[in-house]
């Protein structure tokens, strides 16, 4: 049974700042459908609504209490003074419509602050959906930290920041607030996780949190001095689990029941969470020791030259490959130009890098690769090609030479009769020579009479009906095409649940895995991913809200409607939540399992 009547209650501040945003929150102790939420005039929805629930099932005495909560709340951020009126919120339960009670709240000209807790060196803030700010979540759950690889470095060096974001309590729907400014610096992203987090368990100050890395980037600095690096925000909504007070009965089914599984209330608070303001000290490099060739390399370096052979024959082409590889400033270093006899043919040198990035810095290789073609033959020489570098680790310059290149060219046969020939490489670069004079072609002609057509011959009848064959299976193909077009919905339905079980399937591999990035991944494409194709909803479009109205049209009951419901919910915060890793995932594939299998059994 019910402990009282469906009502609405509305809860948020009743005073609030011109430009204060705060929360509203409209909590229904019924379940129902078609929520309908105020017009908000003379307010600015910032965000929502955030749906959540609880329900409570209590035995005693035999008499059975069944109690849910469902709350929807609103960010609001108030633009003008003077008295106003929320109007009232609706609720469709068991077929009647219940309404709530109108809201005034006033909004006078003096700001109030919200509260701010650091940790790490950053700062956050958070509103709880009562409207006020929520001590459930400080600073010490949840709190966004960027660590340098270095503070102090010199002009050219690299610099890894990377930002973890650390939470003690379930997160989701992250989104970046506030972007850093690097001023002064030469960035790169060096994220490889293809946009998933990668997450891992760290201590801070004896406290295990789980932590994400949310991004990661290169910094060469291109002039000395104190240069700062803006704070990264981070908006997320956190999800605060609570429980019914233990209290002491003699009643054994009060203690079964009060179980954190049977009483479970959840509610999801938006936090935006940013890091410090970091500074690094960035030296110009020494002048004492300056090689003449330096050109700003900064690292630890190995150089090399070579060349694919040392005897050739005139015009053929040879490929001279300078590379350059270690850690540093790969990307901006300039390679050195190698000095050429002046009877050979030189092309722009083609280069290329590949550079890896680790938490110290940037490792890989830079190369440029000539293609030269000699033009008259002879014993020529290519000197010494020396690149330069400063050492940071060593405060010192380092200056590295290739040996010297002997290379013999013999008369080619096509110098004497001036015959023409295309000469290449593996790089992009052709060269034709003799194109001004074309020898006569010696080799026999194939001609034919002056009078013959081929309008009317075999060989144009054969054409023509090929032509028309070929429109005719074009047009039954495109016929075809439409057809499948528009039974596009049905095909999805049908596949559906072959698609859903090949997800389950690979999330089911990741599990015994133990691989939580991608099991997670895996579980919610199966959900989403199944929901959507059987009920033919667009991926965009889709949310709680829309799914749950979606199964009850399709007839699907409201108690597997929210089932599901809850499951989707679960998979989207399962990754952050504390505990055992491994009974979650299990927990949460036997639950997505199931439920998908009923969900089919009553479609």
């Amino acid at each position: 049974m019910l402990a009282q009547d469906p009502s609405i209650k509305v809860s948020a501040k009743r005073q609030v700042s011109v430009g204060e945003q705060f929360k509203i929150a409209f909590e229904v102790n019924a379940d129902g459908k078609r929520f309908t939420a105020p017009s908000f005039e003379n307010f600015t929805v910032v965000g929502g609504p955030f749906n959540s629930s609880s329900s409570s099932v209590q035995i005693v005495n035999g008499s059975v209490s069944h109690t849910v909560t469902n709350t929807y709340s609103y960010v609001l951020r108030a633009e003008k003074e003077g008295d106003f009126t929320i109007g009232s919120a609706s609720l469709v339960v068991n077929g009647n419509t219940i309404k709530s009670e109108p809201y005034q709240i006033s909004v006078v000209a003096d700001a109030s602050s919200t509260a701010i807790a650091s940790q790490g060196g950053g700062q956050s803030t958070s509103q709880s959906q009562q409207g006020g700010v929520d001590p459930k979540v400080s600073g010490q759950d949840l709190f966004l930290r960027v660590t340098p690889s270095k503070k102090t470095a010199y002009v050219g060096e690299p610099v890894v920041l990377t930002y973890k974001l650390y939470t003690r309590v379930p997160v989701s729907q992250l989104s970046v607030s506030k972007m850093p400014s690097y001023g002064g610096f030469w960035m790169k992203e060096a994220s490889d996780n293809n946009g998933q987090l990668r997450q891992s368990t760290e201590v801070v100050n004896g406290v295990e949190y789980t932590t994400a890395e949310v991004k990661k980037v290169v910094l060469i600095p291109q002039k000395s001095g104190k240069l700062s690096v803006e704070p990264m925000g981070i908006e997320c909504v956190a999800q605060i689990v609570t429980q019914r007070s233990n209290q002491r009965s003699n009643d054994p089914f009060d203690v079964f029941f009060n179980d954190p599984f049977f009483s479970r209330n959840y509610t999801n608070v938006q936090k935006v969470v940013e890091t410090a303001a970091l500074t690094l000290d960035v030296k110009n490099l020494p002048e004492e020791g300056k090689p003449a060739g330096f050109t700003g390399a900064v690292g630890n370096y190995n150089f090399s030259a070579s060349i694919d052979r040392t005897e050739a024959s005139t015009n053929e082409a040879l490929n001279l490959i300078l590379t350059v590889s270690g850690s540093g400033n790969i990307e901006l270093l300039n390679l050195p130009a190698p000095v050429f006899p002046p009877d050979f043919e030189v092309y722009d040198p083609k280069i290329t890098s590949s550079v890896d990035i680790n938490s110290q810095g940037t490792n890989g290789t830079k190369k440029a690769e000539y293609l030269i073609i000699p033009r008259r033959a002879g014993d020529f020489n290519i000197p010494a090609v020396t690149f330069s570098y400063f050492n940071p680790s060593k405060n010192q310059y380092v200056t590295l030479a290739s040996p010297e290149m002997n290379i013999k060219i013999h008369k080619g046969a096509g110098d004497e009769s001036g015959e023409s020939g295309v000469y290449t490489s593996n790089q992009e670069g052709i060269k034709y020579l003799g194109s001004d004079i074309r020898h006569i072609n010696t080799m026999d002609l194939k001609l034919k009479p002056s009078n013959s057509s081929f309008f009317a011959s075999t060989v144009y009848f054969i054409i023509l009906a090929a032509l028309l064959l070929a429109f005719v299976v074009a047009l039954v193909l495109l016929k075809k095409q439409r057809q499948f077009k528009q039974d596009v919905v049905l095909v999805r339905n049908k596949k559906a649940t072959k698609v859903a079980k090949g997800r389950l399937k690979n999330a089911y591999k990741f599990l015994k895995g133990n691989d939580q990035t991608h099991f997670y991944e895996e579980m919610s494409q199966a959900l989403w991913g199944y929901i959507s194709d059987k009920l033919g909803i667009e991926r965009s479009v889709l949310s709680m809200e829309t799914v749950k109205e979606a199964m009850m049209a399709k007839g699907i009951g409201e108690t597997l409607s929210d089932e599901f419901v809850d499951t989707l919910n679960t998979c989207e915060f399962a990754r952050f939540a504390p505990g055992d890793a491994a009974a979650k995932m299990e927990g949460l594939y036997e639950k997505g399992l199931d439920v998908i299998m009923k969900v089919e059994k009553a479609i």
